[in-house]
């Protein structure tokens, strides 16, 4: 991935079809630098960060994966901790092919640990599956794609 996210409001809109305006969190200076004038659909910055897992904090926890009409994959990790590297970007992956479906989602435990520990979360990646406000599955550990992605499929 280019670049970091600076919480700047930046409009990207399609230089070849008519679309609807879209918004998105990304780095402006930098897209400016690459595009000049940012596109949707040449750009694949917006793509990236269209694909995104959720973040989960304290404050929207409740309302994203315990009020949830839909199942939820929440990612426990830290920036610290190797194999939740390993599985972030497979994470990122079932975000996008659950779009619509499914919530997918992470959760900084060394910004949230009150939520980790009220989980039971010792061990770092662990991944839960949310299903009625309910912890349905569970993954300790480095998974492949297509565990997580049976994890899912059974909350459906």
């Amino acid at each position: 991935m280019i670049g970091a996210v600076y919480g700047v409001m930046f409009r990207c809109v399609c230089w070849l079809t008519p679309v609807p305006t879209v918004s998105v969190y990304l780095c402006a200076p930098l897209a400016i630098e690459l595009y000049g004038e940012v596109k949707a659909e040449n750009c694949f910055i917006l793509q990236i960060f269209n694909t995104m897992a959720i973040e989960i904090t304290n404050s929207n926890f409740d309302e994203l994966v315990l009020n949830s009409d839909k199942p939820v994959l929440v990612d426990f990790w830290a920036e610290w901790c190797g194999p939740c590297r390993m599985v972030g970007p497979v994470v990122e992956e079932l975000s996008n092919d659950y779009a619509g479906r499914a919530v997918v989602g992470k959760l900084n435990v060394d910004e949230h640990g009150d939520i980790a520990g009220r989980f039971g979360i010792r061990n770092i990646p662990t991944l839960l599956v949310f299903k009625g406000g309910q912890v349905v599955d569970k993954q300790v550990g480095v998974a492949p794609k297509n565990v997580l992605a049976a994890k899912i499929d059974a909350a459906l």
